[in-house]
């Protein structure tokens, strides 16, 4: 594990890889417009308005946006798309010192011999279980679960019984009974949150490379003892951005790119759909952003795995980056509808791109969809990750929200399963809305809420 940086003053970090082109902003929007895959060069151009001018056009974004409008019309139609879904994050204990994040919280923190008090939690397997539980008797289809590293996590029995006879001093382990709470072992989570018939949708890349610490197993060994116990998919998150001169800057604790894309084609190898995402609008350049694109586009190519890709504004309040003055804020409404035109249009094969109300607001949300998104994210009975870092976009979206806000803006609102196999079209007119294709769900509301 590296050592974090140290402060720098905001936008002055030595890039190898800068926002310059070969090509002409022109000529990349006459291939967008094409339907032609697009270079990096030409990504490049689009996303930056042209890199012969500086700053953002607005003339020039307009077109883009028109573009990704389009390409999205021509891929999925005017439906707009949602599921209904729980989020259980089972820890914030970590200690993988990501400058980006306030959602963990120091490990050592939660250990019994710590006797100050803080905000952080972990639960057990069978509070997983029961909150889920009461979830999908509510009405969800999906749990979605990502967690913090928290050292006394295993994959398993196995891999506990490995963790505890070695002698090597870095695989960030301590047994369970140091612990105030014991979260069980990763399978046992994943069990305890397989009830009912719920779509489960955890373990990203960086929770499984901890699920195999101190082991030879492959990602493929890992994830097939997951799906083993119940796991259905895989999140796409830990990606931030898929070029390691940034992430050596805002998270130098966490896996690399080609580890990261390992562990996404091994999910894919054992029969595992995926997201993607990118967390963008901190220290990185628009060639960064690109880059990434490219690299999810080839992971793609080779697995078909990637359900959606979901572009992640950073929300910059009460993270390190910030404090540190390594940033002076996050992305402008500009860059967030530019990151998700140019996802649109350079993500060929890749037919969902969401839009996070979470991350954006409703206002900016809604706009995002007509920038070349086509879904709106999920109902998420908790979210804990983005307000812990200064997010204020609320927690909980009804099923009478969506239907509402998407209506409200000419498209059509359509219940989604997790890997939008299953779909069904909601009416905005009717008296009441509630989910429909979870396992238990029979109509009613998730949530009565006083207005």
């Amino acid at each position: 594990m590296a050592d974090a940086p140290d402060a720098v003053p905001d936008g002055e970090f030595d890039f190898a890889h800068r926002a310059v082109s070969d090509q002409s902003f022109e000529n990349a929007l006459a291939k967008a417009r094409a339907g032609d895959r697009l270079t990096v060069d030409d990504g490049v151009e689009l996303i930056t308005t042209g890199t012969d001018t500086s700053g953002i056009d607005p003339a020039r974004k307009e077109q883009v946006l028109e573009a990704a409008d389009r390409r999205r019309a021509e891929v999925v139609g005017d439906e707009v798309t949602f599921v209904a879904n729980l989020n259980n994050n089972v820890t914030t204990a970590c200690n993988t010192g990501c400058l980006f994040c306030n959602f963990k919280d120091r490990s050592e923190q939660f250990r019994s011999e710590y006797q100050e008090a803080h905000d952080g939690f972990t639960k057990t397997p069978a509070e997983s279980r029961e909150i889920v539980r009461d979830a999908v008797d509510r009405g969800i289809y999906e749990v979605c679960s990502v967690s913090g590293l928290h050292p006394a996590f295993a994959l398993d029995d196995e891999h506990r019984e490995v963790l505890e006879t070695s002698d090597r001093g870095d695989l960030n382990y301590r047994p369970p009974a140091e612990y105030d709470t014991d979260p069980g072992t990763y399978c046992e989570q994943i069990r305890a949150m397989a009830v009912g018939g719920v779509h489960v949708h955890s373990m990203t890349p960086e929770e499984a490379y901890h699920a195999r610490r101190g082991t030879d197993w492959s990602y493929e060994e890992v994830f097939g003892r997951l799906a083993d116990a119940g796991l259905d998919s895989v999140p796409g998150t830990a990606a931030e951005i898929l070029v390691d001169e940034v992430r050596e800057v805002i998270c130098p604790g966490k896996i690399g790119t080609d580890e990261w894309i390992a562990a996404m084609e091994a999910a894919a190898a054992v029969g595992l759909d995926t997201t993607a995402t990118i967390m963008y609008g901190h220290v990185e350049n628009a060639r960064h952003r690109v880059e990434h694109l490219r690299r999810v586009r080839e992971l793609q190519d080779r697995t078909g795995a990637i359900t959606e890709f979901v572009p992640l504004s950073f929300v910059h309040e009460a993270t390190p980056l910030y404090e540190r003055g390594m940033v002076s804020g996050g992305a402008s409404a500009d860059e967030d509808e530019l990151m998700i035109a140019v996802s649109r249009l350079f993500l060929d094969n890749v037919t969902h791109i969401q839009s996070s109300w979470v991350k954006y607001g409703d206002a900016q949300g809604l706009k995002m969809l007509t920038c070349g998104a086509d879904d709106f994210m999920g109902t998420i009975l908790s979210e804990e990750i983005t307000k812990r870092a200064g997010g204020d976009y609320g927690e909980f979206r009804s099923v009478r929200e969506y239907a509402d806000m998407i209506s409200a803006v000419g498209r059509t609102p359509v219940e989604r399963s997790t890997d939008y196999e299953r779909r069904r079209t909601v009416d905005p007119d009717a008296d009441v809305l509630g989910p429909r294709l979870g396992p238990k769900a029979d109509g009613t509301p998730l949530v009565e809420r006083e207005r």
